[in-house]
């Protein structure tokens, strides 16, 4: 029977004239039985039938109560193996990402291994190629070097040869233009002598004739008129 319907019979017989109406008895705090909670009545039939409603009503809430023991039970069963599922699936998806994570890391870590092999691989075949080069440079250097003592010693002998040489023509050189010189001076000491004796004999001409215009007289004497010469 539905609590609403019994609920409502419950009150229909209990309810009546006012004058017949009683006050329950207070509960005791623990839980009262049907004919405890069951008001004092006049007529012992309303009473029984009463004391079956309330049988009633207290059995179907027992009935109630224990159907949601039991649904609250299977709930607490569903949520507690979906809780326990949800912890496996977790643990599962848990242990899937440590796996991964650590294939992820195993390959991560032969990647950097396979990189750092292959770069100290390049570095040793840079050093072998550095070691080579700076060998073919210092040989080379030192080839240069010999090349450009050798160049510097045969410019130092071209130098040299041309230096003597040259010093040697001028040497020639010298002795021609020192005959040249002294050929030079002797011309230039004859024209100095020619013209002394030019001046004299200019000097002792003109005075010739000064006298002789002085004198009024002749011709001058033969040995006062200038002589030509020869240069």
């Amino acid at each position: 029977m539905p609590d609403g319907r019994m609920k409502g019979r419950v009150k229909g017989l209990l309810a009546g004239p006012p004058s017949d109406r009683l006050i329950p008895k207070q509960t005791a705090p623990s839980r009262p039985s049907p004919s405890d909670r069951m008001p004092e009545l006049a007529d012992p039939e309303a009473q029984r039938q009463a004391l079956q409603v309330l049988t009633l009503a207290q059995r179907t809430a027992d009935d109630h109560v224990a159907a949601a023991q039991r649904q609250a039970e299977t709930i607490r069963a569903d949520a507690r193996t979906a809780a326990e599922q949800i912890v496996r699936d977790a643990q599962g998806h848990a242990e899937h990402a440590r796996q991964e994570t650590d294939l992820a890391l195993s390959q991560a870590r032969q990647t950097a291994e396979q990189i750092i092999d292959d770069a100290q691989a390049e570095a040793d075949n840079v050093g072998h190629d550095a070691e080579k080069v700076l060998s073919d440079a210092q040989a080379m250097a030192a080839e240069t070097i010999n090349s450009a003592q050798a160049a510097a010693a045969d410019l130092e002998r071209e130098a040299k040869q041309q230096y003597e040489e040259a010093i040697g023509g001028l040497a020639e050189e010298r002795a021609i233009l020192q005959q040249q010189i002294d050929g030079l001076q002797q011309e230039i000491d004859a024209l100095e002598q020619f013209d002394r004796e030019y001046r004299t004999r200019l000097r002792v001409f003109m005075h010739g004739q000064l006298r002789a215009l002085d004198e009024d007289a002749g011709s001058p004497p033969e040995d006062l008129q200038p002589q030509a010469t020869t240069g």
